[in-house]
């Protein structure tokens, strides 16, 4: 660590608590699943690099994007943005080992970046213990088994967290950056865009010198427009990308068909399928969350990413089991419940972390290796 610089130094050894507990829930999550596969004689390498989502990435990474919409449902692979294939493709071609090794990696490292700058966004709003306890708990959600799986989420949070850390401390211009990025990353790339053009204008209005806000304000939403016009110049329709999203059964509907599976699964279904109902009650406890994270007035750029990522996942349709996934990166809907974790006995706070942990690691178990269909 030496070779740092001594600001770096400082602020990684303020973070290594909480980067060694997310790291140690994490690694419980996978040796849990090692031995579930290991009972199951199934493989736990595939099914962290290869399986489902990874798939169609690795496929963009290996051929490319389709060149027509065409009919089939669940079919074209335009519906997933560029970032994480890319920096697999471009990491695969100067290291050793498959794409696949390569993608889990990166999911990885970046699930650790993703901590870093989560428990810097907490460690300045709530200080240290509260950003600890809120990368712990970010570590140790009911899905967070993605995190080390060939997925987007590690990446995408990791651009989010750092986006929003850097509205907080001012830095506009890398700000918007990371948003562009993030928009590359997931459709919900949007939410970090709309974060960091809401704290912008907000800043300007109270008087800040408007050169930094608003150029991280035209820089934020360049990644997620840039690739929807994109697809729409590859497929000769303006709304290409749309088109792409009606194929995988996805458009807003202002949540009508959320309310309609939480209702049948909730009510009417007298013997639901667990994992849809830890979705559901995922969804009811964001919501919940978000209100009190209003009622706590989190700082603008926080409020309005929860609050757009929310529309997007609560309000559009389409499959329902991989919603509480979709929500992975919004860990400032956790903030209320670290901070009041933090203020607690040290017995209480170590025993609700623990009981998540443990928790997750089986839930992310059942999903992988029980559950029949994606996570």
């Amino acid at each position: 660590m030496r070779f740092l610089p001594a600001t770096l130094r400082a602020a990684f050894a303020r973070a290594a608590p909480a980067l060694l507990g997310h790291l140690a829930v994490r690694l419980l999550g996978l040796a849990v699943l090692a031995r579930w596969a290991h009972l199951q004689h199934h493989g736990v390498w595939p099914t962290l690099a290869t399986s489902w989502d990874s798939h169609w990435y690795l496929g963009i990474a290996d051929h490319g994007y389709d060149q027509e919409l065409g009919t089939r449902l669940y079919h074209n692979n335009l519906a997933f943005f560029p970032l994480y294939p890319a920096v697999v493709k471009a990491v695969a071609a100067v290291t050793p080992g498959s794409r696949a090794s390569v993608g889990v990696a990166v999911a990885v490292l970046c699930s650790s970046a993703a901590a870093w700058g989560i428990f810097a966004v907490g460690d300045r709003l709530y200080g240290r213990r509260a950003g600890t306890v809120l990368t712990v708990l970010w570590g140790a959600l009911p899905v967070a088994v993605v995190q080390w799986m060939g997925y987007t989420e590690s990446l995408f949070t990791a651009l989010a967290a750092w986006a929003l850390y850097c509205v907080l401390t001012g830095r506009w211009v890398a700000a918007g950056a990371l948003a562009g990025l993030a928009g590359l990353t997931r459709p919900t790339g949007i939410a970090v865009a709309a974060a960091v053009v809401v704290a912008a204008l907000v800043a300007v209005g109270r008087g800040a010198p408007a050169r930094g806000p608003v150029t991280g304000a035209l820089l934020a939403p360049l990644g997620w427009f840039g690739f929807v016009a994109w697809v729409g110049v590859r497929l000769g329709r303006w709304d290409g990308y749309f088109a792409v999203q009606r194929l995988w059964t996805n458009e807003w509907d202002g949540g009508a068909d959320t309310l309609r599976e939480l209702r049948t699964l909730l009510v009417y279904d007298r013997s639901p399928a667990l994992f849809l109902v830890v979705v559901s009650l995922v969804l009811i406890l964001a919501g919940a969350l978000f209100l009190l994270s209003a009622a706590d007035r989190q700082p603008v750029a926080l409020l309005t990413f929860s609050a757009v990522l929310l529309l997007v996942v609560l309000g559009s349709g389409g499959v329902y089991f991989p919603r509480a996934r979709f929500l992975l990166p919004g860990f400032p809907l956790l903030l209320p419940l670290a901070v009041s974790l933090a203020r607690a006995r040290r017995h209480v706070t170590l025993l609700v972390l623990g009981g998540a942990a443990l928790s997750s690691a089986w839930l992310g178990s059942y999903m992988l290796l029980v559950w029949p269909g994606p996570p």
